[in-house]
């Protein structure tokens, strides 16, 4: 690495300026988030054909879900690769994940029993959820401190598009059936290849580097210990980004998994117009996210609290409505619509954003880790009774949803940290002091 690049991205010169650098760093970590909700949307897609082609019940259909990158398996590798990337390195993650996702893609695209579906789907959500933390990490460590919430951002924006493409993908194979499915899962597995060889040009995280050569006293090393986690300021953030992205994750990942499944089973009766729909969410989540989340995310501590105002409450209505109206083409467009755009103000992205401000370098992972995985075990155990309670009728799913979006937003509002355009060296040390 260039000793300019070392600068860049020294704490010291954390300004606005992004360097074409940091845009390709943050693209290529970013990937993770495309692999990621791509894998979900690719499986929610696929829900219907799966349970046709291998005689899966309600229950069967809602374990799958339930142990793969929607949930628990994400979870474990959440665990895992959030604390080995605070211990081992950035680079030590995110250098072989990708190679063990790409096993569990040609799992399920070459499946020919549930066992082997299962197995792919367990293992592609272990390696999307080591991950996560880990390349978010890096893009929060070397973006500069008044541009960090436009980098991850960004990360969004991938998170979107991986989504978008497969429900395209999926929406012009369908006529394929179970053919067409498997065609939308060896995609993943090329861009999972693509990405990892070009990830292998990446470096270590200079501020985890930095952290890790550092001779620290025997108080220093207590605050970063796995047990200063669960204490004073980190225990507070750890909480309060934990709830917020467990409720909210409870209704994203219901629309994730499930939209084409409840739209085909519920209403539409087609699996292209069930495909299809659900991706209107994901390109207005895009949009949203490159023309307000990016631009203004840094601007100051009002204006983030503005932004997830306004997110919550498009969100709340967008499930609200499912209580009092009918679940027609036009009123699930307006769900899909209105839950997206709310979504990419105060969801997924500003808890990224967060989630790299409010933790010390050395448990920064870990602490994502937890609380990204903690949500996934959640979305996990939801699952499981999803499709039951859809079938007693969508008002009673709509009416949690809402219950959860709410809880997500008021949390969120009324306890939001002022971290705005400080460094994370900065905020380590008002925080250590509160």
């Amino acid at each position: 690495m260039s000793d300019k690049l070392v600068d860049d991205l020294s704490p010291e010169t954390d300004s606005g300026a992004i360097t074409k650098q940091q845009w390709k760093w943050s693209a290529l970590a970013g990937m993770a988030s495309y692999l990621d909700a791509g894998s979900i949307v690719a499986l929610g897609a696929g829900l219907a054909l799966f349970q046709k082609q291998f005689g899966m019940s309600d229950g069967a259909l809602g374990a799958l879900a339930a142990i793969g990158p929607n949930a628990l398996g994400c979870a474990l590798g959440a665990f895992l690769g959030g604390w080995l990337g605070d211990k081992l390195g950035r680079k030590f993650i995110y250098q072989y994940d990708l190679l063990l996702y790409a096993l569990g893609i040609l799992c399920i695209a070459f499946a020919g029993s549930v066992e082997m579906l299962f197995a792919g789907t367990f293992i592609v959500g272990v390696a999307v959820g080591a991950d996560i933390p880990t390349s978010l990490a890096l893009v929060g460590e070397l973006a500069p401190a008044k541009a960090r919430g436009k980098l991850l951002g960004f990360t969004q924006v991938a998170w979107c598009l991986g989504p978008t493409i497969v429900l395209w993908l999926a929406l012009a194979v369908a006529p394929l059936g179970m053919l067409g499915i498997r065609i939308v899962f060896l995609h993943l597995f090329v861009i999972a290849i693509i990405t990892w060889a070009l990830r292998r040009g990446l470096t270590e995280s200079i501020r985890w580097k930095q952290a890790k050569s550092r001779t620290l006293s025997v108080a220093e090393k207590a605050k970063q210990s796995l047990g200063a986690l669960f204490s004073g300021s980190n225990l507070k953030a750890l909480i309060w980004t934990g709830t917020i992205y467990l409720f909210w994750n409870l209704a994203a990942g219901t629309a994730g998994a499930f939209n084409s499944y409840l739209i085909t089973s519920h209403n539409a009766d087609n699996q292209a117009l069930g495909v299809g729909l659900p991706s209107v969410a994901f390109i207005t989540a895009m949009l949203v996210a490159i023309f307000v989340f990016m631009p203004y995310s840094d601007r100051s501590h009002k204006t983030r609290k503005t932004l997830w105002a306004i997110g919550a409450i498009l969100q709340i209505s967008a499930y609200a409505m499912l209580i009092v109206l009918p679940f027609s083409i036009p009123v699930i467009i307006a769900n899909i619509v209105l839950f997206a755009a709310g979504g990419a103000l105060a969801g997924e992205a500003f808890y990224k954003v967060f989630s790299q401000e409010l933790f010390p370098t050395m448990l920064r992972g870990t602490a994502q880790g937890f609380t990204f995985g903690l949500a996934r075990v959640a979305v996990g155990v939801w699952s499981f009774y999803v499709p039951a309670i859809a079938n007693q009728g969508i008002p009673t799913l709509a009416t949690l949803l809402t219950i959860f979006l709410v809880i997500s937003g008021g949390v969120g509002y009324f306890f939001m940290p002022n971290t705005s355009g400080k460094s994370l060296e900065q905020i380590e040390h008002e925080r250590g002091n509160s």
